[in-house]
This record gives structure tokens, C-alpha cells and sequence, in this order.
């Protein structure tokens, strides 16, 4: 029972995307998957919610979407080697 729900919320959340984004953008989250779906999962529950809310009326682009990553996503981290 639990996948199933599971699997219902997925089908609506891809349904959402699919609505709001673009295919640039559908295409970026995509590839980013592969590497972070930890980040894209938390990327997307935000998107439902904003369109949940009522906040997003337009389509997000893959400059709209980078924009939104860019906020989310941690600073990297400068690594620095000092030779003593």
C-alpha cells in the first residue's frame, strides 16, 4: 500500500513538472538527478509548493530554474594545500 501511494505522488509530481517547466528545464533536473537526487527532490518539492500556493503562473526556463539551483544548492568549498 505504501508503494503504491508512493508511486501516486511521483505520478503527480512528474505530472506538475511537466506542466510547469519547460523541456530545457525538465532536461537539466534530469541530468542533475543522475549526480544529486537528493537536491533535485528538494528542488521539486519546492516547485509543487509554489505552485501549490499559487506563486508560479508562468513557466519556468532553464535560466529561471538555474537561477532557483543556484539559491539552493551549498557554496563549494575552496580547497587549499599548503607544501610546509
Amino acid at each position: 500500500m505504501a508503494q503504491e501511494q508512493a508511486k501516486q505522488v511521483d505520478a503527480q509530481r512528474s505530472m506538475v513538472m511537466r506542466q510547469i517547466l519547460t523541456p530545457e528545464a525538465r532536461e537539466r533536473l534530469a541530468n542533475l538527478r543522475m549526480t544529486r537526487p537528493d537536491l533535485v527532490e528538494h528542488v521539486e518539492n519546492q516547485l509543487v509548493m509554489l505552485v501549490q500556493s499559487g506563486r508560479v503562473t508562468d513557466k519556468i526556463d532553464d535560466y529561471t530554474l538555474r537561477q532557483l539551483l543556484r539559491r539552493i544548492m551549498p557554496a563549494k568549498r575552496e580547497i587549499k594545500i599548503e607544501r610546509r
